[in-house]
């Protein structure tokens, strides 16, 4: 092994000054096949196509060592995969916040969750993200049964395609107001209602440090029913430095020591140079 530079963003003034510090890993270059680390990264389209170029992300990505992105829009998919790059994930159904937690949405949700997994086999993706919708005054443990009804219809054909919905952990507190799968312990009970190996959890890690904390914890307790994870700092969303509260190096340790073979995602919103703050976040979590 080779120790190569991991760089934390020291904040002087309004630049951001790299400051290295070493860990033995493997030598960094294009895609993971000489990886050596057990998390397979990835990176969200929405929160670096803003900053970059799309050839430059693409290329940038492929350079540090990134598996895939996210979320990425459609046209982009050619230009994407011809970069080395795997499309990861992209949304399963519209509307966040009105989503699978009303039975009139089910027919809707189920057509487009159908032609998207098409989709997500023809071009290789791993998983699509689907979201329990808002409350509006439903309480917790009917919305609990309507999500999982709503998932139940589709997760034979998620199985045929081999292909992961993940319903995603969304913070109610800041981000989300009144959204209902805003704690683990509420997601994790919708996966064991639907009981397939196709439908788990997106856990955010920042959106749950946020509602609940005992990060570490929490996802050992529930690893079996993620399919998926996404990063950022807190309090923010932005980078992964010394300026947030979360552990992230021990974060991902206690991934990397469960049989979890799934992607962590890069979701932040970079303050400063965004592929600095890209190959900073790849070092961190490459565990």
């Amino acid at each position: 092994m080779q120790d190569t530079p991991i760089f934390f963003p020291r904040l002087i003034g309004d630049a951001a000054t790299p400051v290295v510090t070493r860990r033995s890993r493997r030598v960094f270059g294009k895609g993971d096949s000489t990886s050596m680390s057990k998390i397979k990264q990835s990176l969200a389209w929405w929160c670096f196509g803003r900053h970059m170029a799309t050839d430059a992300l693409i290329a940038s990505a492929a350079r540090i060592g990134y598996a895939g992105v996210e979320m990425a829009p459609e046209e982009l998919w050619p230009q994407i995969t011809d970069g080395g790059l795997k499309i990861i994930t992209m949304g399963g159904h519209q509307s966040l916040g009105d989503g699978l937690n009303k039975r009139e949405n089910h027919d809707r949700i189920e057509r487009e969750i159908d032609q998207n997994l098409e989709k997500a086999v023809k071009w290789g993706v791993h998983a699509l993200i689907v979201f329990s919708g808002n409350r509006n005054g439903l309480p917790d443990a009917v919305g609990l049964e309507h999500t999982a009804e709503g998932l139940s219809r589709v997760k034979k054909s998620a199985e045929d395609a081999g292909v992961t919905l993940v319903l995603e952990l969304l913070n109610s507190k800041v981000d989300h107001p009144d959204y209902q799968c805003d704690h683990t312990a509420w997601g994790a009970s919708v996966c064991e209602a639907v009981d397939s190996p196709r439908v788990k959890l997106l856990y955010d890690i920042y959106h749950m440090q946020i509602m609940e904390g005992d990060i570490i914890r929490t996802l050992r307790d529930n690893i079996k029913h993620i399919g998926h994870f996404h990063t950022a700092g807190n309090p923010g969303r932005h980078e992964l430095d010394e300026t947030q509260e979360l552990n992230y190096p021990a974060i991902c340790r206690a991934i990397a020591a469960t049989d979890y073979e799934g992607y962590v995602g890069q979701e932040f919103s970079p303050m400063k140079d965004a592929s600095i703050g890209l190959e900073m976040a790849y070092r961190i979590c490459d565990i």
